[in-house]
């Protein structure tokens, strides 16, 4: 068996919530925007998702300064540009929403705890643990007593904060917390659902991780037909799901059964995201690794230098504080 390093990748740190809070008016030319962008990010048309965000803001920024559609416009904008890797340009964002949210709903609504969980989730993306815990907690707390400890916010929130623990090594506090988010979610929302397939990939995670890998790959694979079925054979959830199970067979040395899985994973990222995303510097990594562990040190060299570009560029734009 060969020893890698070679990387897995956490799933569904945080979902896209858009939806204003009962009581606006719906139907309007604001609400059709957002679905719109929200429809489009579903589907991974981030260059639609975008164009109909920076309109929902537009629009709401005519609102006036308080008001909560303000809030939901921002934060699904800056959830977008964090998924892009954008990172300088989301974080105003998430944070002027939450300032919205608090003044107008108050410390203890769930759409606060919305916007607490993706300004820690962007923390996390940032390489700011310390920063994000204390949010995620909070969106936690807030979760439990206003929508109930079964409710699938708090799975989400169970979930991230075991993803920042994972970041930080401590397995044994997240694999608990993995578990319980995983049993919420099934009872919740379905054995079908991609917010499961989420957590069957980030639970396989901690058994990758730990070497434990029987007990990863049919969590993995479980993951993978899900993702599939649901969200279809091109969207980025699948690439995720298909570089985690390649990374399995990788560190197993099934070289011939992790390569195509890592070139398809890499090939629908470079079309979702672009070629400059740190999603695909990542897979561009791995793929490097493969091919130094088989030998192919040319085929190696031209994928670790890709990638290395990519980072260094990312590095230069999302420059740390």
């Amino acid at each position: 068996m060969a020893a890698t390093t070679t990387r897995w990748l956490l799933a569904g740190l945080a979902c896209l919530a858009l939806w204003p809070a009962p009581g606006l008016a719906q139907g309007g030319s604001w609400e059709r925007t957002v679905a719109a962008g929200q429809e489009a990010y579903q589907r991974a048309d981030y260059a639609e998702a975008d164009k109909q965000f920076l309109a929902a803001l537009k629009q709401a920024e005519g609102f006036g300064p308080q008001d909560p559609r303000l809030a939901t416009s921002l934060n699904g904008l800056g959830a977008l540009y964090r998924s892009l890797g954008r990172y300088t340009e989301a974080e105003p964002l998430h944070k002027r929403a939450l300032a919205i949210r608090e003044k107008v709903l108050g410390p203890d609504h769930p759409d606060v705890a919305q916007s607490l969980n993706d300004l820690a989730v962007l923390y996390v993306r940032q390489g700011k643990p310390a920063e994000a815990e204390p949010l995620y907690r909070r969106s936690l707390a807030i979760r439990e007593v206003s929508l109930g400890p079964d409710h699938p916010d708090v799975a989400q929130s169970l979930n991230n904060l075991a993803v920042l623990f994972v970041g930080e090594g401590r397995y044994a506090e997240a694999e608990p917390l993995y578990k319980l988010a995983l049993a919420i979610r099934e009872k919740a929302l379905g054995r079908d659902h991609p917010d499961v397939a989420r957590s069957f990939n980030n639970l396989a995670g901690i058994y990758h991780i730990q070497g434990r890998y029987v007990a990863a790959e049919p969590l993995y694979r479980r993951a993978l037909e899900i993702v599939e079925k649901a969200l279809g054979p091109a969207h980025p959830e699948l690439a995720t799901d298909l570089n985690n199970l390649a990374a399995v067979y990788h560190s197993q040395g099934r070289y011939a059964e992790a390569e195509p899985m890592y070139q398809r994973s890499l090939a629908i990222w470079l079309k979702a995201l672009g070629p400059e995303h740190p999603r695909v510097a990542e897979s561009l990594e791995n793929l490097g690794r493969l091919y130094a562990d088989l030998g192919r040190y040319a085929d190696a060299v031209t994928y670790y230098q890709r990638a290395y570009a990519i980072n260094a560029k990312h590095a230069k734009e999302n420059p740390a504080d």
